[in-house]
């Protein structure tokens, strides 16, 4: 009989386990004040549904769908899984919610903002988070150009992480100019646009914020925000829409061998071994096909496992599936880039990046009720939560999303197996404990949402809304 988290996990109903708990998640004690491990959920069976389709953004981080699939992971699940890439995380989220996609490599917000009805509503979950880390902000040339020298160097490179205060006099000389200082991010409820503002923001900028029924988010904006999808970043850098975006590789690294632009910080910097994306499904259809859920799970781990094995040993054999058009479709060199242990900022300036993508280490899969708490404090912050919201509210929120109940159900079997090492799942109430490791060096702990938010300068605190005309209230 094995353990898991301090769970037992034979058959025989000793575990404390509820099988409605894949329906009514949101219900019970807040996970912010019971403090109880979590509970992995009752799952046995054969596989109810084992033909799938799964989408995908073209991006690196998709990369446990791409193993599962080519390493025979989902089918020694019993499974037989299509991937489909996706224009847009619209068209994706749309994909999901309207049933044409199973589930979905999805932004870490899109199943929280949509449980919570900005935007769309629909009744979402994550059992598991794909990654940690993986993205940057790019600059264009004519912006670095005019930063660099201002820049502290040490050993003959420039001083990392670059802090946003470095664009300071370029926004304002946009400003004198009667021109807007553009920036583009891949989605409104994105990493990317929560990690682009906290940079800015960090840096005393502000990144603006949103109105009710505003998607722009640019009330008030030193730095105007836009949207536009990954693959197409580079080439509207390039055009001269946007000076600068945040994405997930290989689109940053693409500037950098196109000669059109610079990273100048990746996200691990913004915020040390953030989480990124996340496995997306409608809750319906893992309460209607739990075992089809679990064996879902079973096969991304398996993946994830396998992605950071031996130290990055297989990495080079993913690079070479990555840049398959069917899935990422960029030169190898490009993804290789990132994906290999090194980063490169600009030409002449690669440095070693053993932990730019994480897939299975520090408890990756884990889908931490901080995590979304994180992600909803940043909606309250710009403006997307439009009111204050008790702490309770966050708890509850991030428990009928994040679900790692169904990740331990998963997790629990590859243990019991010896596929994964009982190790490699964290004992925990959903939570991690108090997290450092921000640019602005502030401290972030998911039992205290608000506490957290009265911490920041720059967003919106205690009883302020925004209004077109800029922020009000105490």
């Amino acid at each position: 009989m094995n353990k898991l988290g301090g769970f037992r996990l034979d058959r025989r109903g000793v575990m404390a386990v509820v099988v409605a708990s894949l329906v009514l998640a949101g219900c019970g004690s807040s996970p912010g004040e019971s403090g109880d491990k979590v509970v992995a959920a009752a799952v046995d069976g054969q596989v109810e549904k084992p033909n799938l389709k799964l989408g995908f953004i073209k991006l690196t981080d998709m990369a446990p769908l791409a193993i599962a699939r080519e390493k025979g992971f989902f089918a020694d699940e019993g499974l037989n899984v299509t991937l489909e890439p996706q224009a847009n995380w619209k068209v994706l989220l749309d994909g999901v919610i309207g049933g044409q996609l199973d589930g979905a490599h999805m932004l870490a917000g899109q199943p929280i903002a949509a449980t919570i009805g900005y935007g769309t509503k629909a009744n979402l979950i994550a059992p598991l988070s794909l990654d940690l880390n993986g993205n940057a902000i790019t600059l264009s040339n004519r912006v670095w150009q005019e930063i660099k020298p201002s820049l502290p160097t040490e050993g003959g490179k420039v001083r990392h992480p670059i802090s946003a205060s470095a664009l300071k006099p370029v926004v304002a000389k946009f400003e004198q100019q009667g021109k807007p200082f553009n920036m583009g991010m891949v989605f409104p409820v994105s990493t990317h646009n929560y990690e682009l503002r906290y940079w800015l923001a960090a840096g005393g900028l502000n990144p603006g914020y949103y109105t009710p029924g505003d998607v722009g988010g640019t009330v008030s904006a030193d730095v105007k925000l836009s949207v536009t999808p990954p693959p197409q970043m580079p080439a509207t850098l390039e055009a001269g829409t946007i000076e600068g975006y945040c994405v997930g590789e290989p689109w940053n690294q693409a500037a950098v061998q196109k000669g059109i632009g610079v990273p100048v910080i990746t996200d691990d910097q913004i915020w040390h071994d953030n989480p990124e994306k996340v496995l997306g499904l409608r809750e319906d259809f893992a309460a209607k096909y739990p075992a089809t859920t679990a064996a879902l799970l079973r096969a991304i781990i398996k993946a994830q496992q396998w992605l950071d094995a031996d130290n990055g040993a297989n990495r080079a054999e993913a690079v070479k599936i990555l840049s398959q058009p069917n899935y990422v479709g960029a030169d190898e060199a490009v993804i290789a880039a990132s994906m290999t242990g090194k980063f490169t900022f600009e030409k002449g300036d690669t440095r070693d990046a053993q932990g730019f993508n994480i897939f299975f280490d520090k408890f990756a899969g884990y889908p931490y009720y901080s995590d979304a708490i994180w992600y909803l404090t940043q909606m309250r912050r710009w403006g997307q939560i439009a009111e204050d919201k008790p702490d309770s509210w966050y708890f509850e929120t991030a428990k009928a999303v994040y679900r790692p109940d169904l990740y331990l159900a998963a997790a629990g079997k590859l243990v019991k197996d010896g596929v994964i090492p009982a190790a490699s799942v964290p004992e925990t109430d959903g939570y991690r404990g108090e997290q450092g490791g921000f640019i602005d060096g502030i401290t972030y702990d998911g039992h205290q949402p608000n506490a957290y938010l009265a911490k920041f300068k720059n967003g919106l605190k205690k009883g302020q809304k925004v209004s077109a005309a800029g922020v009000s209230g105490s």
